[in-house]
């Protein structure tokens, strides 16, 4: 059996790694991991870490990157389930519940970046991601407000922010008690919430 090309057998290094980052991200703060912590994770040295990654700034870019792509991929496929514009929104909030759930470990590294005063590359791919979920949001609410099933007069840009504000308020809720399964339980309740005031009054 052929062994894999060196980029092949990087790139999967290079995953193993990011992966590694976000599960110790599950437990602590990022700032406080090292990359000694995630070179001992995947099981290489240091220095096999640096070989792949300059730093360990390079690292949460990358696993930002992953993010990005995957939770949007997610969402978008959500939507995408639906032809009804407030069920596809309801699909886009249960799919990132069920993607928080399965990753504990991303919101941990958002917020954490996004309290840093000074501009870098992965806020700005945080910032990136942000706004293509924002966008989508915005697409649904306004789908939904031309085929009747909201308030004609609806903000669309207020409610997509609070459909955001609404998930990391829940998200936040679950890192503050230590159970991810306090996101599951709550989320669906909340959601429905949310819904009622997006609705045309009877």
């Amino acid at each position: 059996m052929a062994s894999p090309t060196p980029r092949l057998a990087t790139a999967s290094r290079q995953a193993e790694i990011v992966s590694a980052a976000l599960r110790l991200a599950q437990e602590r703060s990022p700032a406080l991991i090292t990359t000694t912590d995630i070179a001992q994770s995947v099981g290489v040295t240091q220095g096999a870490l640096f070989k792949h990654f300059e730093n360990k700034e390079a690292i949460w870019l990358a696993a930002m990157e992953w993010v990005r792509e995957n939770l949007m991929h997610e969402i978008q496929t959500a939507a995408a389930a639906s032809p009804e514009p407030l069920q596809a929104l309801r699909k886009v909030f249960d799919a990132h519940v069920g993607f928080v759930s399965h990753h504990p470990g991303v919101p941990r590294l958002i917020f954490h970046e996004l309290q840093q005063p000074a501009d870098s590359p992965l806020k700005e791919s945080v910032r990136g991601l942000m706004k293509s979920y924002r966008q989508l949001l915005l697409n649904l609410i306004k789908q939904a407000i031309q085929a009747g099933q909201c308030d004609p007069d609806l903000d669309a840009p207020a409610a997509a922010t609070m459909f955001v504000g609404i998930m990391q308020g829940l998200v936040m809720q679950s890192m503050l008690s230590g159970h991810v399964s306090t996101l599951r339980s709550e989320a669906p309740r909340v959601f429905d919430l949310y819904l009622r005031s997006l609705r045309t009054p009877v």
